[in-house]
């Protein structure tokens, strides 16, 4: 196709309504756009040319959207992997002493004091650390800690399914359905739907002893005062 015949077809595509980008596409050669606004400069453009460039620069800013959100997303995953194998010699370093000072850390965070409540009560909605927390205190604790002596409580919102909390978190932490304490409601919630669908409520872990509860807070106590005199 000569250059004359490439100008007029060019020059009747636009007249259409056909960006420069059409046009490269349906004449089936790379014009380069500075000569297509050359031969197009005078050429009068359809009324409905101006809003469908619109909606063609909107969809193409959703699909650049996408793209940057698959790129970021690949990104992240690339970085904390890094982050996963630079820390992973971290698990070869653990032993029973260093598991109790993680329990202990990990109670006093996340466990009711002593001065509060006797006895063992650790709480939360990530079914990973509730499930670590058991770990911890069956490693720790053998001859004491086991799933016959730990019992699990719910706490949920007004329209939350009970049964459907319960079975999820039994399946959670092994414990039975027997060694669930009546699940707690809270009220403030009541007429307000819940926002997070895969909220599972929050599941608490209880058992008695009283001497873990109290080692596990002197433990913490030990570790922030004795570490930070010691100095790095």
């Amino acid at each position: 196709m000569d250059r004359k015949t490439l100008r007029e077809k060019s020059v009747e595509l636009r007249k259409k309504g056909k960006t420069y980008s059409e046009i490269q596409k349906e004449l089936g050669i790379k014009i380069p756009k500075s000569t297509l606004s050359c031969w197009c400069r005078n050429v009068p453009l359809p009324l409905e040319y101006g809003p469908r460039i619109n909606l063609l620069n909107l969809a193409n800013c959703e699909k650049g959207r996408a793209v940057a959100v698959v790129v970021n997303r690949h990104r992240r995953e690339e970085f904390l992997q890094k982050l996963r194998e630079r820390n992973f010699y971290l698990l070869k370093k653990t032993n029973k002493h260093v598991l109790k000072m993680l329990l202990a850390m990990l109670y006093i965070c996340e466990g009711s004091n002593w001065s509060v409540h006797r006895g063992l009560v650790l709480g939360n909605t990530d079914p990973d650390l509730i499930n670590f927390y058991i770990f911890l205190l069956k490693t720790c604790y053998p001859d004491i800690i086991s799933h016959d002596n730990l019992r699990c409580r719910i706490g949920c919102r007004a329209d939350q399914d009970i049964k459907k909390l319960e079975k999820f978190w039994s399946g959670v932490t092994k414990i039975p359905l027997e060694h669930f304490n009546k699940t707690i409601i809270d009220p403030r919630t009541a007429g307000k739907p819940t926002k997070k669908k895969d909220y599972k409520g929050v599941c608490a872990i209880s058992s008695r002893s009283t001497e873990i509860q109290l080692e596990l807070e002197i433990i913490a106590r030990m570790l922030f005062k004795n570490l930070v005199e010691m100095g790095p």
